[in-house]
């Protein structure tokens, strides 16, 4: 288990300056790295048990979006569409072709404007409990964004954090409003897109998340999930283009959680293994 990133510091890109953990050591293993991409409000600390779950067999790179973290905010605006740009500027400035990418909450959302922005640099691509367009969250979920107050962040690791590289405590409240327009806003990829995506596509939520179910089935189909050759011989007998994990009893918050229960499911996808099929008769 890595506790302790190989190397670690701040790169100044796309007018930020980027924090940012490596563990591993990048360009010696034929395994693609994988990025890790954390939810609103979180950092490269609050994935930890996740980096621990992967780097037993592949370098993991993890950092803090804008105003996230070790990585102050700036005057600059919020999209899906420009942290995605900063996280393909980090592999590129890491100096790495190709990554599977693994994105939480908002973190997936990134990840999936990665995938569709950068295709190149995206060998394979998990979502954990996102969504490609508004409709996709239940709308309390919305109405809790938009109630969101600083208040609610007093004395949280999220606050300290963030007053440790700008004290300003105005910079924090424009900080927040600025994630509260980016959550309510969310991003709104056409099925076209999703279909376009390259990359092999994980879709994973909780069957109490905060998304739709069928939201994540949608994502599914739409990254070429379902196969009837496997249904009518009851068999899969290629590894498939997408894969879908529905976790029970799971909400939102839990399934973040889950890194010891979804690690060797991720890790079967990402590495192509095809599940073993029994024999039965």
């Amino acid at each position: 288990m890595a506790t302790q990133p190989s190397s670690n510091g701040h790169l100044p890109l796309n007018g930020l300056s980027i924090y940012y953990e490596v563990y591993g050591e990048l360009g010696t293993s034929k395994t693609s790295p994988l990025l890790l991409i954390p939810g609103g409000f979180m950092s490269t600390d609050s994935m930890k048990s996740w980096v621990s779950a992967f780097a037993s067999t592949r370098t993991v790179i993890v950092f803090d979006q804008q105003g996230h973290g070790r990585t102050p905010d700036t005057s600059r605006e919020m999209s899906y569409e420009q942290f995605a740009d900063d996280a393909a500027a980090l592999l590129r400035a890491l100096q790495v072709e190709r990554a599977d990418a693994l994105g939480y909450s908002q973190g997936g959302g990134v990840a999936l404007q990665l995938a569709l922005r950068h295709p190149r640099l995206v060998d394979k691509l998990v979502s954990v409990s996102a969504t490609y367009r508004q409709d996709g969250w239940y709308a309390s979920v919305l109405e809790g964004i938009r109630g969101l107050s600083a208040a609610a962040f007093a004395g949280t690791s999220v606050e300290k954090a963030f007053r440790e590289h700008t004290p300003d405590g105005a910079a924090f409240d424009a900080y927040l409003e600025k994630m509260k327009i980016l959550g309510v806003n969310d991003q709104n990829i056409s099925d076209a897109q999703m279909r376009s995506i390259s990359a092999k596509t994980m879709v994973v939520a909780g069957d109490a998340d905060a998304l739709k179910p069928e939201h994540a089935l949608a994502m599914f189909e739409l990254r070429g999930g379902g196969d009837e050759e496997a249904a009518a011989s009851g068999a899969l007998l290629r590894v498939p283009p997408a894969r879908l994990v529905i976790l029970p009893a799971t909400s939102h918050l839990g399934i973040f959680g889950e890194s010891a229960v979804l690690a060797p499911m991720v890790t079967a996808f990402l590495d192509d293994v095809l599940p073993t099929t029994p024999n039965l008769f």
